[in-house]
């Protein structure tokens, strides 16, 4: 069977990398914590976002998603660009 994913409109950030302080503006906002991870991911700087499924780590360029369930998690770019499209 196929199965199409049903038109939902998101929130989204896309963290640059540039700094943790812009991560930090995100993460205060909407009550998460922030979890510096430095050099951890394949030398890479992010930090830790919790999800459902467990933590996940967000590095430069993904994009920060709020889902349905107003639950977070970090998406890669060309994933985040592959499934969604700018909303009205």
């Amino acid at each position: 069977m196929k199965f199409r994913k049903k038109p939902v409109v998101i929130e989204a950030w896309q963290w640059m990398g540039e700094t943790l302080s812009d991560a930090h503006k995100f993460v205060e906002e909407n009550s998460l914590p922030l979890t510096p991870c430095i050099g951890r991911h394949e030398g890479m700087t992010g930090f830790i976002i919790p999800t459902l499924e467990g933590s996940h780590v967000a590095t430069k360029s993904d994009w920060i998603i709020k889902g349905v369930a107003g639950e977070f998690y970090p998406c890669k770019n060309d994933i985040f660009l592959k499934t969604y499209e700018a909303a009205e």
